[in-house]
């Protein structure tokens, strides 16, 4: 469907009362591609979308679709569908009356509108609810009306700003599975705005992390969770535990380091070095609960530990099925790890982690400078 080539965004930026709320964003979008910018509220993903959409004016940068400049037009001229939070239906309106509204806006003939909203309809498997109103539809359904009345003006780029977040967790489910299925059946192009990592990993072809208004990295899902650039980008990839900690010896690409707020204090730590550290630098070390091994101290003895091993208490114990998922208060810290069986809540343990699963990272995000923002097509 898309008939572009490539979508490019140049130092785009948008400031409301002095504050930057999108600073210097560089990218370029491929025909074809799924792109999820992601972060925390207020991180400027919205008003990335926003501005893309031309709901905001760009306050400094350029938006070029095959070299031709289209920041400078209004929204209707850029071609684009949008999927929002909200829905934004018609409650007077019928299924089919609010998906053929966009058509007719352009003046698209009666005869071509009726066929067209009838397969964006089936596309989305509403075709027994094409007579019914919005408010007589699950919140899922809704969302799926959303979806035709975008796609059925055939866009070259559908832009999605968290269009699940008002989805119980098994429509959620259901509905990532839709998108993904109408984005690869349609040929769309689609960039998609979420908070939640789960959600962009498996959707997208590429992911934006983004972070008070500024690309933090840029990559594919595999990228971005195997070798994130920052604690901040770890952080989104399902690296729960992020520990304070300070740099006791640096060398061949590993970190030795001391937590901070350990149980018995002293706890060392060596994990492989992301940027270049030295001995007292101030760190954050990220690893994955999942890569944490959960070991018994044995017979009620010493909980203290050596190099690599870190004493705790299980404080809880959560059932997910096929494993545990455990928490363990190390002093001040909690940690996150997963477990085949479950250990006793109150019995003392300890954490091991192999050493290129542990990452250590510099504690400022200053220095981040983000991965290479442009992929072959």
């Amino acid at each position: 469907m898309s008939d572009f080539e490539s979508l490019e965004l140049r130092g785009v930026g948008r400031r409301f009362g002095g504050v930057d709320a999108l600073a210097g964003l560089d990218l370029t979008i491929r025909a074809g591609e799924f792109v999820a910018l992601l972060g925390p509220s207020g991180c400027g993903k919205s008003t990335a979308l926003n501005c893309l959409a031309g709901l905001l004016p760009l306050t400094h940068g350029e938006i070029r679709l095959d070299g031709r400049r289209i920041d400078t037009l209004p929204p209707e001229r850029r071609g684009f569908g949008m999927v929002f939070q909200s829905y934004a239906l018609f409650p007077h309106l019928s299924v089919e009356k609010n998906v053929a509204f966009g058509l007719q806006m352009q003046g698209v003939p009666r005869a071509e509108i009726g066929s067209r909203v009838r397969a964006a309809i089936d596309l989305v498997k509403l075709g027994e609810h094409a007579k019914k109103l919005p408010g007589q539809l699950s919140g899922g359904q809704q969302q799926r009306v959303a979806i035709a009345r975008a796609v059925v003006l055939e866009p070259s780029l559908v832009l999605m700003d968290e269009p699940l977040s008002n989805l119980d967790a098994k429509l959620r489910l259901d509905m990532r599975t839709e998108i993904r299925r109408l984005h690869q059946s349609l040929g769309l192009t689609t960039i998609y705005v979420t908070h939640d990592q789960e959600e962009a990993l498996s959707l997208a072809d590429r992911l934006v992390v983004m972070r008070e208004g500024r690309v933090q990295q840029v990559g594919t899902p595999d990228e971005l969770y195997e070798s994130p650039a920052s604690w901040y980008v770890a952080d989104f990839m399902g690296y729960r535990n992020i520990l304070p900690a300070t740099v006791v010896a640096a060398s061949g690409g590993e970190a030795v380091v001391e937590l901070a707020g350990a149980a018995d204090g002293g706890v060392r730590l060596t994990g492989r070095a992301v940027g270049a550290l030295s001995a007292g630098d101030r760190v954050r070390v990220a690893v994955r609960p999942e890569d944490l091994h959960v070991g018994s101290t044995g017979g009620g003895g010493s909980t203290s530990g050596g190099a690599g091993v870190i004493p705790g208490t299980v404080s809880v114990v959560e059932y997910h099925g096929r494993e545990f998922a455990v928490g363990v208060q190390a002093g001040d810290t909690m940690l996150h790890a997963r477990a085949a069986t479950a250990p006793d809540v109150g019995g003392a343990v300890t954490l091991t982690a192999p050493v290129d699963r542990v990452l250590v990272f510099p504690e400022s995000l200053d220095a981040v400078v983000p991965q290479a923002q442009e992929v072959a097509a």
